[in-house]
């Protein structure tokens, strides 16, 4: 273990998001999304995996050392409910509830349509699968910065 480190961050998610700069996208996923072949697309190739958590506690302890981006207004987005979009189902009420306590502040996902959240996350930089077994515990977080005086 490492002191200040959340213990519930492995050493190749670790690796990943160190190794990820501003802008570059990370898909946290549930155990119904198709992370192995999707995660063949990313820059970084391989699944990553965070298997004995649900998709909230996988983002608390992401969000925990990975800064979200400030410039933009999609610095985090969860997959839309199919039919219901404005539906906030409880993986991802969960996963607000994590970004809104690392920012200080509510900061809302935006929400993105199933098959395009596909087509984004191919083009992200890495995937890392979950435990959640409740449907739509799927998030794509666009990494920030940490300026000079942190």
């Amino acid at each position: 273990m490492l002191k200040g480190l959340d213990p519930r961050l492995n050493a190749d998610v670790l690796y990943v998001l160190r190794s990820m700069g501003h802008g570059d996208v990370l898909v946290v996923a549930d155990t119904n999304f198709p992370s192995d072949s999707v995660a063949r697309h990313t820059v970084y190739g391989e699944l990553l995996r965070m298997e004995n958590l649900t998709a909230g506690e996988a983002m608390e302890a992401i969000l925990s050392v990975l800064p979200l981006d400030t410039f933009v207004d999609d610095f985090a987005a969860r997959m839309e409910v199919v039919g219901a979009p404005g539906e906030i189902p409880p993986p991802q009420a969960e996963a607000q509830a994590a970004i809104d306590a690392a920012e200080g502040r509510p900061r809302p996902m935006v929400s993105v349509e199933r098959f395009d959240f596909y087509d984004r996350a191919r083009e992200a930089y890495a995937v890392i699968q979950t435990g959640e077994r409740r449907f739509y515990g799927c998030f794509l977080l666009r990494k920030g910065v940490i300026g000079p005086e942190a």
